[in-house]
């Protein structure tokens, strides 16, 4: 018997029918990213019911050198849920462990498995008046451990940080087998490192997130949403300042796309319709909330503000949503951007960031470049204004063939992207993580004293390289081509 198959043998015992799996039907799913960039080959799918259940493949994987690829909802955007193709690596789902363990109102905190869907924990917390302020797109698919591994944003970053801010406590196993148990929130903790917060964002490099302790908020009372018009990014700024201090904590959320992103949800989705009469260049999608006892005035402040920005010339057309399946409705519409333009046809898709005050000088100075030195492309920015993460994509000339463009103009095209970020002292990644699609780039780019001080704590936490090779953590320039 080979190795190989005395582990495969050992998991299924150790896991039963339901927790190890090598039928192409059941494992082939999920080995293509979201993206559908990356298909590669697993031993098989290991889909532990518990942490101790995780602990406890992870000790079996270590003992026959399985190398882990630990996956949530596997809608991330960086290929960093996906096996190699050498068929030698083990998918990790951990979807089965889906409990909400104690969801403590007077606390304003919850206790819940990494494979808790989004929505799921939103259900939960509005059940009990709470919410949980963190949201996406892929609310219906993404999980709380992928979320806390790729340190997740969304669009209510502006007033609440990313998912990082909203982790209070973690339980992950670590790449022996052992539980790394933190999972007790404490406000005062001076025992050295925060070694939670290294986890949070490794994306699977440094342990397997199995549970969190994540903060909660009082449910909204009210929510006032608005969709405006405006003739460019740069009175978009204006008008988020603007904004800022009119509205002041109520501003829960302001995003930003051009025309050309609301054309192509609009095409892609026969049913919607936009919110505005007329042409306009920009589009912002502002948001303010209030609780329950503030419900008049969000309303109030909501209306002031527009009306003052209309007397400062800072928008050229506004609506407030009539109601909530109104205010749905233009949520909706930004929420399709990504699976719109994808219908377009092959295009590279930059998860950037850099200072707020420059997004807008960002976006207006490098569409043009990308668009002359590439011709024949469409540089489209849009996102979240308020904390200078653009979702910046280029698409392809029309008729480019998928794989091949996205392969060879494709890959000079990030490049370049890439090169501009750093010029303004941006992030290659703002909330999508590394995973593979990015490792060689923030090797290229990154921080040399950075990068140092990961492979160190890569090492030390998994000295024998089996927690989701070849993601996130670039390889030393001397081993580059190993």
């Amino acid at each position: 018997m080979s190795d190989m198959q005395a582990f495969i043998e050992e998991a299924a015992s150790l896991l039963g029918p339901r927790g190890f799996t090598t039928d192409p039907e059941l494992v082939t799913p999920w080995l293509t990213d979201w993206r559908g960039r990356y298909t590669g080959k697993a031993v098989g799918l290991a889909s532990p019911s518990s942490t101790a259940e995780t602990a406890a493949f992870v000790k079996l994987c270590a003992r026959y050198c399985v190398p882990i690829v630990p996956q949530g909802g596997n809608s991330g955007m960086s290929g960093g849920a996906t096996p190699d193709e050498s068929g030698a690596q083990v998918l990790l789902s951990l979807r089965r462990m889906d409990a909400i363990r104690e969801l403590d109102t007077r606390a304003r905190q919850v206790t819940c498995d990494a494979g808790v869907i989004l929505q799921t924990l939103h259900e939960a917390a509005a059940a009990e008046r709470m919410r949980f302020p963190l949201t996406l797109g892929g609310k219906g698919s993404a999980t709380i451990g992928g979320l806390i591994s790729t340190n997740a944003g969304g669009t209510q970053v502006l007033r609440h940080g990313t998912m990082r801010a909203q982790v209070l406590g973690i339980e992950a196993v670590l790449a022996d087998g052992s539980v790394f148990d933190a999972l007790t929130p404490l406000k005062k903790d001076n025992r050295g490192f925060d070694l939670k917060q290294m986890l949070i964002g490794s994306e699977g490099t440094l342990g397997i997130v199995t549970a969190a302790t994540l903060r909660l908020l009082p449910e909204i009372g009210e929510r006032v949403v608005a969709w405006v018009g405006l003739s460019s990014i740069g009175a978009a700024r204006e008008l988020l300042l603007h904004c800022e201090d009119a509205a002041g904590d109520m501003l829960e959320g302001f995003e930003v796309l051009p025309a050309h992103c609301l054309e192509s949800v609009l095409a892609h989705m026969p049913d919607a319709r936009a919110p505005l009469d007329g042409n306009h260049a920009w589009h912002a999608l502002i948001e303010l909330v209030g609780t329950a006892d503030a419900e008049d005035a969000v309303r109030g402040a909501a209306e002031k503000m527009l009306a003052e920005a209309f007397e400062k010339d800072l928008l050229e057309d506004a609506v407030l949503a009539a109601n909530e399946a109104q205010a749905d409705a233009f949520w909706l519409l930004r929420d399709s951007i990504a699976p719109a333009e994808r219908a377009i046809g092959p295009a590279m898709q930059h998860d950037i960031s850099v200072p707020v005050a420059a997004m807008a000088k960002f976006v207006e100075e490098a569409s043009p470049q990308v668009e002359e030195k590439f011709p024949g492309t469409r540089a489209v920015g849009f996102g979240h204004l308020g904390d200078g993460n653009i979702h910046f994509h280029v698409l392809a000339p029309p008729g480019a063939s998928s794989g091949a463009w996205e392969a060879d103009e494709g890959k000079r095209v990030s490049a370049f992207v890439h090169d501009l970020v750093d010029e303004f002292g941006g992030s290659i990644s703002a909330e999508h993580g590394i995973g593979q699609v990015k490792r060689d780039e923030l090797g290229r780019l990154g921080d040399p004293v950075a990068l140092a001080m990961m492979r160190s704590v890569k090492q030390a936490l998994d000295p024998d390289g089996l927690l989701n090779p070849g993601k996130l953590v670039p390889l030393a320039k001397d081993h580059a081509t190993a």
